[in-house]
């Protein structure tokens, strides 16, 4: 499918798509989440929940026999906003979000007092115009309500009006498939590391692929 650029507005997920955080940061929650648990996280363990690389991060946690509520309870314990700000990092080719000659929302499962430091950080708070952190009240990708209202607060007309999501894991291609959404698939981690092919209408490893 050739890429068509004159999309009348943009969603972007942020975690994995615009940015990514340092492996020491990660790996250091993930074991001070594990001394909470009782219980070791091993590195292929906290890449696949971090990451999303199987899809549900619950599910996944389910088949591991760990309590995803008594997890996100200490997980969300053991984050630091800002030390997990500065260690984030602006990947390269999401500079061209900065261009977008159309209305730009964000769409993510990051939550919002880690959300707004790392916004900061990065210097992306004014590449858009709407903005959700995904709640058990809005739903979690890829439930079509958390895109759903963003399209709404960014004032945008869902019918007469073609817009695409963009994201990096398998949520955020349904949730744009179930909002009626385009889907771009950024592959940041690569196949073989996640075990399965993400299918989207756009599937690049670059946003510099896009264009």
């Amino acid at each position: 499918m050739a890429f068509e650029p004159d999309y009348d507005f943009w969603l972007l997920d942020l975690d994995g798509t615009l940015v990514d955080v340092e492996w020491s940061y990660t790996r250091e929650v993930f074991d001070r989440v594990g001394d909470r648990l009782g219980r070791e996280f091993t590195d292929r363990e906290a890449d696949i929940l971090w990451n999303g690389l199987t899809g549900s991060r619950d599910r996944q946690l389910e088949e591991w026999d760990v309590d995803p509520r008594e997890f996100w309870d200490a997980f969300h314990e053991e984050e630091d906003p800002l030390v997990r700000a500065e260690q984030t990092y602006l990947h390269d080719d999401a500079a061209f979000v900065a261009d977008l000659d159309a209305p730009v929302g964000l769409v993510t499962h990051c939550q919002e007092f880690l959300c707004e430091p790392v916004l900061d950080h990065v210097g992306i708070r004014d590449w858009f115009d709407a903005q959700l952190c995904c709640t058990e009240e809005t739903g979690w990708k890829p439930d079509p309500n958390p895109v759903e209202r963003v399209i709404t607060d960014l004032g945008v007309a869902h019918n007469g009006h073609q817009g695409v999501l963009a994201g990096d894991g398998a949520n955020d291609v349904g949730a744009a498939w179930n909002a009626g959404l385009d889907a771009i698939h950024v592959e940041r981690v690569g196949h073989e590391r996640r075990g399965q092919c993400v299918l989207g209408d756009y599937r690049v490893q670059s946003f510099d692929d896009l264009y």
